[in-house]
């Protein structure tokens, strides 16, 4: 198979959708790989490593597109990427569909073959393609929060740890996953006071034995979402439904009793949001506020660590890759169910059924089409 990757161009993006070890791992393997000059660079990878890896460098995305049966990419197409889409051409990258109707239908009227790295899912229900990002934002969300609680940049001007005499800022994070876990990691390193909330009792059971007396947990009620609010200085939001939009578990009318300057960091943007009033921003325009309320809402968090990010996805979506170009996509998704689970355009239609819920569209089971 041939298989491409291209420059980011989503604003600052500076991840890649391959390091140069990926491609030399389907070179090979006996797989062409296209890759379009400088697409490296900003995440740390230079063309002459790429060359070394038996790479294919061109000049141009458009190159890359009308030749590769499969482009791997980090973030979902732009606008001005649309036309550039073939037929059955496979689309190998993190879409959010269930954030985008217009993505969505564009996907489904040019019959892209779109898998999504966010909703490939094992047999035990892991992400292991959204797990690295999860991590390293989750991670980044605490880091980037704590430094707009500066009053600098209209935070509350509140030291997350503290110091002797002084109380510790108060960290509340609404989701036990994987990134609401990280967050509480750095949170507790960095000495604030950490409560967790989470609608799954044995997921608070299992935060609370990690994470001991140094956090507290709670069941996520409205009422005790309501007390957690009034008394946080930063609020992680960190809910996730695979492959679906978020819910609005913070509402507009929350915010009025939050303190003013708190802030929010909605890690859950990309999926539309747990926060109503959060919108997506960029690394160079990160934050808005409202009644009050600093609102930090970047659509791509790991984008800023590019090194990291790059090598930490690509380790993860790299087996996944090499299944679909060694036994196209059709047959990898007879044997492996985490790549079916993974793809949610197909043929001109939607197969993801949290996709076609999210707008309300018919939805077609893969198997149906593909046997």
């Amino acid at each position: 198979m041939k298989i491409g990757t291209v420059t980011e161009i989503k604003p600052q993006e500076y991840r890649v959708g391959m390091t140069p070890d990926c491609v030399k791992s389907f070179v090979m393997r006996g797989h062409e790989v296209l890759y379009q000059v400088g697409a490296g660079n900003n995440a740390g990878f230079d063309d002459g490593e790429y060359r070394e890896a038996g790479a294919v460098v061109v000049d141009d995305a458009k190159t890359v597109y009308a030749e590769c049966e499969m482009v791997m990419k980090v973030k979902e197409p732009l606008p001005v990427e649309y036309e550039m889409l073939r037929e059955d051409q496979i689309l190998f990258t993190y879409l959010h569909l269930a954030a985008s109707r217009e993505l969505t239908e564009e996907l489904i009227r040019r019959k892209v073959k779109a898998v999504a790295y966010e909703t490939i899912e094992t047999s035990t229900k892991a992400l292991p393609c959204l797990k690295p990002m999860s991590e390293i934002a989750g991670r980044l969300s605490i880091q980037e929060g704590a430094k707009y609680l500066e009053r600098t940049y209209g935070g509350r001007g509140v030291l997350l740890a503290g110091v002797p005499g002084v109380d510790r800022g108060k960290v509340a994070i609404v989701g036990g996953g994987v990134v609401g876990t990280n967050a509480c990691k750095i949170a507790v390193g960095m000495g604030a006071e950490v409560t967790i909330l989470d609608v799954n009792a044995e997921r608070l059971a299992y935060l609370d034995d990690i994470f001991s007396t140094h956090i507290t947990t709670l069941y996520s009620t409205d009422s005790n979402v309501e007390r957690v609010l009034e008394q946080c200085d930063l609020l992680i939001g960190a809910v996730l439904l695979p492959g679906a939009r978020a819910p609005h578990v913070i509402k507009r009318s929350h915010l009025s009793g939050m303190k003013n300057g708190a802030v929010i960091v909605d890690v859950a943007v990309d999926q539309g949001g747990c926060v109503e009033t959060s919108h997506p921003t960029t690394h160079d325009d990160p934050v808005f506020v409202v009644d009050g309320v600093v609102h930090y809402c970047v659509a791509n968090m790991p984008g800023a660590v590019a090194l990291s990010s790059t090598k930490a996805l690509s380790s993860t979506t790299l087996p996944y890759g090499l299944m679909i170009a060694e036994h196209g996509l059709e047959d990898a998704c007879r044997k492996s169910a985490a790549i079916h689970h993974g793809v949610n355009i197909y043929a001109g239609r939607c197969v993801y059924p949290g996709v076609a819920r999210a707008f309300d569209m018919e939805w077609t089971p893969l198997e149906d089409i593909i046997e």
